[in-house]
């Protein structure tokens, strides 16, 4: 079982991605958990219920974490999240906010990769 947040936020993470939302949500989040994706209503239950549907939707989806940061209640995860196995997919920012062990805040902000870019580092 995870032991630090950050440890916890990746698994959160690699369970949703992989089709096991409820389980997530039932292992790792909080009271009073709230988002801030602007698509959704700010609950837990909406948020849960567009994860499902996209894990649906795209069954085949992988979660490839490039770098976690724990700094005291937050925890950050950098990752390359693609729909399916042709896809590019995007680089994506989890931000997490920790509340007796247990997420209870939760931001994404995600950018696309382009087919080909002038930068020689790439995205991660």
């Amino acid at each position: 079982m995870p032991s630090s947040l950050k440890e916890k936020a990746v698994s959160f993470l690699t369970l949703a991605a992989s089709g096991s939302v409820q389980e997530a949500y039932r292992r790792y989040t909080g009271q009073g958990f709230r988002h801030h994706n602007p698509y959704f209503r700010g609950d837990a239950d909406s948020l849960m219920l567009a994860m499902q549907e996209s894990a649906a939707k795209n069954p085949n989806k992988t979660l490839e974490v490039k770098l976690a940061l724990e700094e005291g209640e937050f925890v950050a995860v950098h990752s390359h999240v693609k729909q399916h196995g042709e896809d590019l997919g995007g680089a994506v920012v989890h931000l997490f906010r920790f509340q007796d062990g247990l997420i209870v805040e939760f931001w994404d902000v995600g950018q696309p990769l382009p087919e080909s870019s002038p930068n020689e580092h790439g995205m991660f």
